[in-house]
């Protein structure tokens, strides 16, 4: 299949969760344009506003920050030791490209810890810390490695998107690119369309791609504030449970390729639920139900609580291996995402509003 072009982009910007620059360029490029109104804020989110005198409003988020490795500290030699921003699995961090963002440019290594031949049987059973964990960058000494790195420099896995199979592909950082790119190419599409039929949207939209959602959810707390929409819909990856050793009985059956998972429980509003089930119902978008019995580790958690409640909703793209270099995603499923998206802001007329 032809990827999109902004999708592509977006993967393979590198923005570790307080360092989102290259996403942001990225966002700003392809979605300024077409906004009504765009606007950054403090927090680096980024907002792009679609018939702003309309009503109700609603607010698509979806985060561009994804995770890293930040610079705590540079020994003697010129090995770079890290602390890990965002919920890293330590087993796998070693052995990897990674490509580190500094003043001076891209500055790339490889993370290592002894070798197998040089541990003891029982080390070999261990997971390492951080700090038996470091970055290589090919230098001989401190003053080497700080000519060329700092402290506070944040790093990625070094590691680009690529479709392996008809539509399913893998990235560093589906987890939430493919969020993020879903309600701002939503966004997007209903600009076009309003430009065609001004009768085609009623609601104000605004597509917000928030920043730090793996520290907690820290860009969603400020745009949903100072916002204050009617409505809400929250994008970002879900659990596929359809690969080995996913017991479903615990976490709900989830197939990749089967459409966004449209979320029901107490984070969530009925109306909303509801509003969205039905649609993808009568317009034939492939969907799977899930049911959340907490606040959801999404954007959507802080959202629905801001100010005085905002109605809010949340929709998960399939991904198998989250939060490793090798995130899997069908892009069909991001395309349905889309769909369901615009299908949502179409269907709101002027007084709709969340209230149950």
């Amino acid at each position: 299949m032809s990827v999109p072009k902004f999708l592509n982009e977006l993967l393979d910007a590198r923005s570790p969760t307080g360092c989102e620059y290259e996403a942001q360029a990225v966002v700003d490029n392809w979605i300024e344009p077409i906004a009504d109104d765009y606007r950054k804020d403090i927090m680096g989110n980024r907002f792009a506003t679609i018939n702003p005198n309309g009503d109700p409003s609603v607010l698509f988020a979806g985060h561009i920050d994804e995770l890293g490795l930040l610079i705590t500290y540079i020994d003697d030699k010129g090995f770079l030791y890290f602390e890990t921003l965002g919920g890293h699995d330590l087993s796998i961090i070693s052995g990897r490209r990674i490509a580190i963002l500094t003043e001076k440019g891209v500055v790339k290594g490889v993370t290592g810890k002894r070798a197998i031949h040089l541990m003891s049987a029982e080390d070999r059973k261990k997971v390492p810390q951080t700090h038996e964990i470091w970055i290589d960058i090919g230098v001989k000494s401190k003053a080497e490695a700080e000519a060329l790195v700092s402290i506070g420099d944040a790093g990625v896995y070094d590691q680009s998107f690529e479709l392996i199979n008809g539509t399913v592909g893998v990235a560093r950082a589906f987890d939430d690119k493919a969020g993020a790119y879903a309600i701002l190419e939503a966004t997007r599409r209903l600009s076009e369309e309003r430009k065609k039929n001004a009768d085609s949207l009623r609601a104000k939209v605004i597509g917000v791609a928030t920043t730090q959602e793996e520290i907690g959810t820290r860009g969603a707390i400020t745009a949903a504030y100072s916002e204050n929409p009617n409505f809400a819909i929250a994008v970002d990856v879900g659990h596929a449970t359809d690969s080995p050793n996913c017991d479903n009985r615990k976490y709900g059956k989830f197939v990749q390729g089967g459409g966004p998972i449209i979320c029901k429980g107490p984070n969530i509003n009925p109306i909303v639920f509801k509003k969205l089930k039905a649609l993808a119902e009568a317009k034939g978008i492939p969907h799977q139900i899930e049911a959340d019995a907490r606040p959801t580790g999404t954007d959507a958690r802080v959202i629905q609580v801001a100010q005085s409640g905002i109605a809010t909703g949340l929709l998960s793209i399939p991904l198998r291996y989250m939060h490793t270099p090798s995130e899997m995603v069908d892009l069909e499923d991001i395309e349905n995402t889309v769909k369901l998206l615009v299908a949502f802001a179409q269907s709101l007329k002027a007084g709709d509003n969340g209230i149950w």
